[in-house]
């Protein structure tokens, strides 16, 4: 599975968007008050991305509700839980799947300092 720095995403936005293809994803697969704490700053036109929530408990149940041929980078608070889930995604059949390396954290400390850390 590949690991992406959260300063690499405008890159990887970049390099998969075309002008006939939806946004790529950065599936947030926290729980609902750790993206209260802490999110991703901006909205879908400012970032290039669309920002989908979706707590890992809830994956196996919700796959089905992503686009297997859109491009996902997961994203949890340090990165375990979004490789977890990009692992299962790539068995499910998606094959462009990232894990963002340091989650949420590196985020706010690499990328955008308006991230809170927690």
């Amino acid at each position: 599975m590949q690991q992406i720095a959260p300063q690499q995403i405008p890159a990887w936005v970049q390099h998969t968007t075309t002008a006939d293809t939806p946004l790529p994803v950065v599936l947030d697969v926290r729980e609902p008050w750790e993206l209260q704490t802490a999110a991703v700053q901006g909205d879908a036109a400012s970032n290039g991305f669309e920002l989908i929530h979706m707590p890992m408990r809830t994956v196996p149940a919700r796959y089905l509700e992503l686009d297997c041929d859109r491009p996902i980078a997961c994203l949890c608070h340090h990165g375990a839980r979004s490789a977890q889930v990009a692992h299962f995604l790539m068995q499910q059949g998606f094959t462009q799947v990232v894990n963002i390396q340091g989650g949420i954290h590196a985020w706010a400390v690499e990328h955008d300092p308006r991230v809170p850390v927690y």
